[in-house]
């Protein structure tokens, strides 16, 4: 029993589960602003997308898991992943990868839609071929250009609720994904830093391998400028009201003091108390614009800028 149970502990290990629970996260606040107040709520589909979403996020964790064993051999913080330990065979996992793709497809185009499960099966290849087995290891710029993959997630559920049939549901849609789009490079960025021994030694061009330190924090503040503003988007858009708007503004100014406090920052642990914080800071702020969607209705301010055309 002891062995069955460490066992399902190690293929549970490849799915990566904290991470995948941002990323569904992130899939079912897309689905739920989808969603308009007052309209009934398609349940089904809602369940269905949630757990076909989770499964094509499993299936590429554990394929870059594969992809990178010779990696997490060499990584302290990766050392005791189940192929890098011998728990699990290559043969284990690819199958173990398959069979959850393959759920995953079948889920979405039997109780979603095709646009979803044709949009997450381009996100799975996306983050696990194109990210894990070329980006990763050919350019410093790895984590900018592979991001869109990692910040499909909103659109993924939007697309799951309204099969992306309304004339603005992409727009709207898209303002999410490129939130997280900006988020990811200070997110990764600031791990990076505290790891960047482990990833010299793996010889994976991590910027602050490549380009040093230094450079990298910069970088880090230029894109949480950027993220700020970003952050702002669904305000001008009139996706939310001033609600969001306050939230996105203080958990913006604390996500700068932190990307600021990195440039001379008080101890080499401080890039990690940054990466935190931005797991913070990305859960809070779908959070707000969640609570602004659906019980914060009056709110709605005149927009700046509106994607729905005048009546």
């Amino acid at each position: 029993m002891t062995a069955t149970v460490s066992r399902a502990g190690q293929y549970w290990a490849l799915t990566k589960p904290r991470v995948v629970a941002l990323i569904v996260f992130t899939a079912i606040i897309g689905m739920l602003l989808a969603i308009q107040p007052g309209d009934a709520w398609p349940w089904a589909r809602l369940l269905a997308g949630s757990i076909g979403i989770w499964l094509a996020a499993a299936s590429a964790a554990a394929i870059n898991h594969l992809l990178d064993q010779r990696i997490d051999k060499v990584m302290v913080r990766t050392a005791d992943r189940p192929l890098a330990t011998g728990a699990l065979r290559p043969a284990q996992v690819l199958g173990f990868a398959v069979a959850l793709g393959v759920a995953s497809m079948a889920i979405l185009l039997a109780w979603v839609n095709v646009v979803c499960a044709a949009l997450t099966f381009a996100s799975l290849i996306g983050y696990a071929i194109v990210y894990t087995g070329w980006l990763k290891r050919a350019t410093p710029q790895n984590i900018v250009i592979g991001g869109i993959a990692g910040a499909a997630p909103p659109l993924l559920g939007w697309s799951a609720v309204t099969g992306m049939q309304g004339q603005w549901d992409w727009a709207h849609a898209l303002l999410l994904v490129l939130i997280i789009f900006v988020w990811t490079p200070p997110h990764f960025w600031a791990l990076a830093i505290f790891r960047r021994e482990d990833y010299a030694r793996a010889l994976v061009p991590m910027l602050p391998v490549t380009h040093g330190v230094h450079y990298t924090r910069w970088q880090i503040l230029l894109y949480t400028v950027l993220l700020v503003v970003a952050s702002v988007l669904p305000w001008v858009a009139h996706m939310s009201g001033l609600f969001y708007l306050a939230g996105a503004l203080v958990l913006g100014g604390a996500f700068l003091w932190y990307a600021w406090k990195l440039l001379d920052p008080p101890d080499e642990f401080f890039a990690m108390r940054t990466f935190r914080y931005s797991i913070v800071y990305l859960m809070a702020l779908f959070g707000f614009l969640l609570l602004d969607h659906w019980l914060l209705p009056w709110l709605q301010p005149s927009p700046l800028l509106e994607f729905a055309p005048a009546a």
